[in-house]
């Protein structure tokens, strides 16, 4: 197996140890989980750097590793459910989007379809993966850093509950709308595809 599949499946495993440590009522532990999600999110860049460099393209490759994006987001959201931090039901309309349009996507390249990834999905998917960071560092400072200013806390201020709730409300609409503007704007490639399948 060539060097980016095995980083995929890296990142795959990190996702459940990631949301170990993070679920921890350990500090510390909460801090370690901030770098294993770093460094889970840092194999996504690098293996997606050696495929196109190196030519290591597989149909594999091409099917787990948007999924394994995926599972490693969709493992941290979860965890802020877990904890209280955004609401259940927007984190479903997320993670069911991005699966339906990551397993879409993979099954039209098993068919030779090309499916490709629009401007405003990878904007959708730097919100996302900023939001987190965001959150993340934010919740990991209030835990293990808690740096005061005069009678406020910095990161307990960076995690207001009506602040986080509005942007974690508008990422859950642009990726509702990206979804549906995907499956709008494909919806004949869609059809063909899978009157080809019948």
């Amino acid at each position: 197996m060539v060097l980016p599949n095995q980083l995929t499946i890296l990142r795959i495993i990190l996702t459940p140890i990631f949301l170990f440590f993070f679920l921890s009522n350990i500090p510390v532990f909460k801090l370690i989980s901030l770098g294993i999600f770093i460094i889970a999110a840092l194999t996504d860049w690098y293996d997606g750097w050696l495929a196109r460099k190196f030519n290591y393209i597989t149909n594999w490759g091409k099917f787990w590793d948007p999924l394994a994006d995926k599972i490693l987001t969709s493992g941290a959201f979860i965890g802020f459910v877990i904890i209280g931090i955004v609401p259940l039901w927007m984190v479903i309309i997320i993670i069911a989007r991005d699966f339906i349009i990551t397993f879409l996507r993979a099954y039209a390249d098993y068919k030779a379809f090309s499916f490709p990834t629009s401007y405003y999905a990878k904007w959708k998917t730097f919100l996302q993966m900023f939001f987190l960071y965001y959150l993340l560092i934010a919740y990991v400072g209030i835990s293990t850093v808690q740096i005061h200013l005069g009678k406020y806390d910095l990161f307990a201020s960076l995690m207001n509950e009506t602040f986080v709730y509005i942007i974690m409300l508008i990422i859950t609409i642009i990726t509702l709308h990206s979804g549906i503007t995907y499956l709008y704007k494909n919806r004949l490639l869609i059809k063909h595809l899978f009157s080809r399948a019948a």
